[in-house]
């Protein structure tokens, strides 16, 4: 079992930056690919990045690319994301989510565990 919380959301300007975190329970964090989230109100939930498991590959994307960086610190159980130069259109809650290794990465349907959300709003 492994529970996920997420932190770091709130309001920020257009252009603007925020960082999320993640943090898990359980031993074995590393084993974990981890995965960012989103959904908009009245959207469905879409892929935003993601990082295998230890060393960690990682995914992101199009609509993110060269602006969010998803990051593990497998001695601290954590998972981040950093995200920079915000648009309004990135306003959503955030999740973040826990699973095995796939080659289908952003389908949330690889992910078993998740958080509870975190909301971020981007103002233009």
């Amino acid at each position: 079992q492994v529970q996920l919380v997420e932190s770091g959301g709130g309001l920020v300007q257009a252009g603007g930056s925020l960082r999320l975190s993640c943090a898990a329970s359980g031993r074995t964090f590393s084993s974990y690919a981890m995965a960012w989230f989103r959904q908009a109100p009245g959207k469905e939930r879409e892929f935003v990045a993601a990082i295998r498991s230890y060393a960690g590959t990682t995914y992101y994307a199009d609509f993110v690319k060269g602006r969010f960086t998803i990051s593990r610190d497998n001695a601290k159980s954590t998972v981040n994301l950093q995200m920079n130069s915000l648009k309004p259109e990135d306003t959503a809650v955030y999740y973040c989510a826990a699973g095995s290794d796939s080659s289908i990465y952003w389908s949330a349907s690889v992910y078993r565990y998740w958080g509870q959300g975190t909301q971020v709003t981007v103002s233009s």
